[in-house]
């Protein structure tokens, strides 16, 4: 990782520091911020951001603003989940704001991965509970953040076509409060082992 690390605070020195907002990034930072993606998070999060490990997330076609925020968040050491502290915690660590912002701007302007449905049964009552929630459990609807289609807004993510294997981590980050976010907290902490399982089925399943 120590290469890595050292690339990026490489091309963060030659660029200079501040914030540069989507529209004013110049060609040398959009060269410099495909450089990093290719040669340094593909080792993770695959080429163009379509991920190759269920492990790790797709960030092709999240939304910039987003990516912005979880970037930031890594930089400041205020997302404690797993990956956060074993690898994100440092990899962030050298990127100043204009190349967040590129990087952001990079995987958002990519092609989202396309879905697979390895479980058709599970996907179907995973796609009835994204819809309409467990009343019973006071479990509302996932599409009310996240889109009727799971394709997420600057302010929730992307989670259509997501790994089921990555999407349960993260629910059991915010089911244990290491990704410390009060409304996915109450959601996760009411949603059991089985019914997590298939709502990341069927998030998985979806396409671009």
């Amino acid at each position: 990782m120590k290469p890595r690390i050292a690339l990026m605070m490489g091309v963060t020195a030659l660029l200079g520091t501040g914030l540069a907002a989507a529209d004013e990034i110049s060609p040398e930072l959009r060269v410099a911020s495909r450089h990093v993606a290719v040669t340094v998070c593909a080792s993770c999060h695959g080429p163009q951001g379509r991920s190759i490990s269920p492990k790790f997330p797709n960030l092709a076609g999240q939304h910039p603003a987003y990516l912005v925020a979880q970037l930031n968040n890594f930089r400041a050491h205020t997302r404690g989940d797993p990956d956060a502290l074993g690898y994100m915690w440092g990899m962030a660590a050298p990127l100043d704001d204009d190349l967040i912002g590129a990087l952001a701007a990079y995987y958002g302007a990519q092609r989202p991965a396309g879905g697979r449905s390895p479980d058709a049964a599970a996907t179907a009552r995973g796609k009835e509970i994204y819809a309409n929630g467990v009343a019973a459990d006071g479990i509302p609807p996932c599409g009310a953040c996240h889109g009727p289609a799971a394709a997420g807004t600057d302010q929730y993510p992307r989670l259509a076509g997501q790994s089921t294997e990555y999407l349960l981590k993260q629910l059991r980050s915010f089911q244990s409060n290491l990704r410390n976010v009060a409304v996915m907290h109450g959601v996760a902490s009411g949603l059991k082992t089985g019914e997590m399982t298939d709502v990341a089925a069927y998030l998985q399943s979806l396409g671009p």
